[in-house]
This record gives C-alpha cells, sequence and structure tokens, in this order.
C-alpha cells in the first residue's frame, strides 16, 4: 500500500500570534474592532438586519378537551392547561402593549401638529407686525418727502405738518409697548 510520491507542499506562512489585548473602554473595543476589519479590506462586513419585532402566537384555532385542574383530570391535563393559559396571557399582554404605543404615538402626533400650529400662528403675527412696522415706515418717508416739497413752496402753515408728527409719535410708542416679544417655538405642550 505505498502511494505515489507527491510533490512537497510549500511551507505555510506562519501567522504572527496576536497579542491579547483587553479593552478598558467602549472607545478602545470600537478601535479593536475597526483594527481587526481593516486588516483586510477586502472581506465582506456582515451587517445584521433589524430583527421584525416579536409577536406571539395566534391562538389555538380549536382546544381539545382540556380539564384544567378539576377533579378527574390526568397528571398531563393541568400542564397542558398552564401552558395554553401562559400563551394566552403573554397574548394579551402584548395586545395591550401594542395599544399603548399606539396610543401614544397617536398623541405625540397630535401634539406636534398642535404645537406646529401655534408656532405658525406666532410666525403669522409677527409677519403681520413687520409688514406694519414696514408700512409706517414707508408712510413716514412719504411725509418727510411732502414736508420737503411743501418747504420748498411757501403757502401752507407749519402747524399742521407739527401735529401730524406728535400723533405718529404717540402711534410709535404705544407699538412699542405693544411689541413684546413672545417665544415662538413652543415646548412642553
Amino acid at each position: 500500500n505505498m502511494a505515489a510520491p507527491s510533490a512537497p507542499r510549500p511551507p505555510r506562512p506562519r501567522k504572527e500570534p496576536q497579542q491579547l489585548v483587553i479593552p478598558r473602554s467602549a472607545a478602545e473595543e470600537q478601535r479593536l474592532r475597526l483594527e481587526r476589519l481593516m486588516r483586510n479590506p477586502e472581506k465582506t462586513v456582515p451587517i445584521p438586519e433589524k430583527l421584525n419585532e416579536w409577536a406571539p402566537r395566534p391562538p389555538p384555532e380549536f382546544v381539545r378537551d382540556v380539564m384544567g385542574s378539576s377533579a378527574g383530570a390526568g397528571s398531563g391535563e393541568f400542564h397542558v392547561y398552564r401552558h395554553l393559559r401562559r400563551r394566552e396571557y403573554q397574548r394579551q399582554d402584548f395586545m395591550d402593549a401594542m395599544a399603548e404605543k399606539q396610543r401614544l404615538d397617536e398623541e405625540f402626533q397630535k401634539k406636534l401638529e398642535r404645537n406646529k400650529m401655534i408656532a405658525e400662528e406666532q410666525t403669522a403675527k409677527r409677519r403681520r407686525k413687520r409688514q406694519k412696522l414696514k408700512e409706517k415706515k414707508l408712510q413716514a418717508k412719504k411725509n418727510k418727502l411732502e414736508q420737503k416739497k411743501e418747504e420748498k413752496e411757501p403757502g401752507q402753515s407749519q402747524e399742521q405738518g407739527s401735529s401730524e408728527d406728535d400723533e405718529e409719535d404717540s402711534k410709535e410708542e404705544e407699538e412699542k409697548e405693544d411689541d413684546a416679544e413672545e417665544p415662538s417655538f413652543v415646548m412642553g405642550r
């Protein structure tokens, strides 16, 4: 039973023994993982997919004659009953948790909508104020130009112009008192 002599195998390249490094922090552990990945960049990296959320088994279509813990039950019947009961409680807890989660999601969406509406109202209010101020400035400019024209053209009395300025100043003071800054982003509602 003699085999034909085969060509000698080339010696395997020896791998250097890796040093055991115990990470002392999460950052060091992450660094070590990245170093190990970067030793062989051609190797594919397995990226785990998001696991589906756990859901209980649907209730049984037909429950066989389960006697439970009542008199006359066999020694193994109670365990069958116990497992069915446990699964049903688990299923009900799951349904309650899902309903609560859905309720909280809807509540959160309503809260977001309410905050968005409040913010939009605040923005619109401020936009109106800015527009009003802009119009006042334009009006004041027009009045100044008219006054300059009147000064160039004698004949009109100066008293009428000064009374208009006083009225305008009093209106501006009222606006400044009314122009209190209100928060545009509403939190905690």
